[in-house]
């Protein structure tokens, strides 16, 4: 399997268009990373722009994450990871991340789904909001990202290093 690259948009698709999908949002600049908290391993998973990913499946979702709780329960956080081209090439320009718990052998998982559309959205509108992942989890993101794409992160702002608590 073809190892996934971030999109980046090059022109408006909708650019000049004021009748069918104005407004529209794309999502081809947005990457799901999910992070396994207890493996520390990153990865992407783009079936989570559907909430189709492994992670995901054959599970349901319910608000009591008391219930998904037990010796089976895996935690994750997603990431939402926007990425745009600058003057200098491309870069990361929106990281943001939300927590799940799954329990694949109880087929129940836990998730707040408006903060997952939320900070999806924040992601998109080019904001970073990391802080309450933990540093280990951090650690973890910072070092997929570098060795994701280097370019991009050495073109990422220093706000998303900083969050990350990586100093350069």
């Amino acid at each position: 399997m073809a190892q996934f690259q971030f999109n980046i948009i090059k022109n408006d698709p909708l650019d000049g268009h004021k009748g069918t999908n104005a407004g529209a949002i794309s999502l081809e600049n947005v990457a799901p990373v999910f992070i396994d908290v207890l493996e520390k391993h990153a990865f992407i998973d783009i079936g989570a722009m559907h909430a189709r990913s492994e992670v995901e499946k054959r599970v349901k979702w319910i608000d009591d994450e008391e219930e998904v709780k037990g010796e089976d329960a895996k935690p994750y956080w997603l990431v939402w990871v926007t990425t745009e081209r600058g003057v200098n090439g491309p870069y990361y320009a929106g990281v943001t991340a939300c927590y799940m718990l799954v329990n694949k052998v109880k087929k129940r998982a836990f998730k707040r789904m408006h903060e997952h559309v939320n900070m999806m959205d924040k992601s998109m509108k080019h904001h970073f909001i990391l802080d309450q992942m933990g540093e280990d989890n951090k650690r973890v993101l910072a070092e997929f990202l570098q060795q994701h794409n280097e370019t991009m992160w050495q073109n990422a702002p220093q706000e998303l290093k900083a969050q990350l608590n990586v100093s350069e």
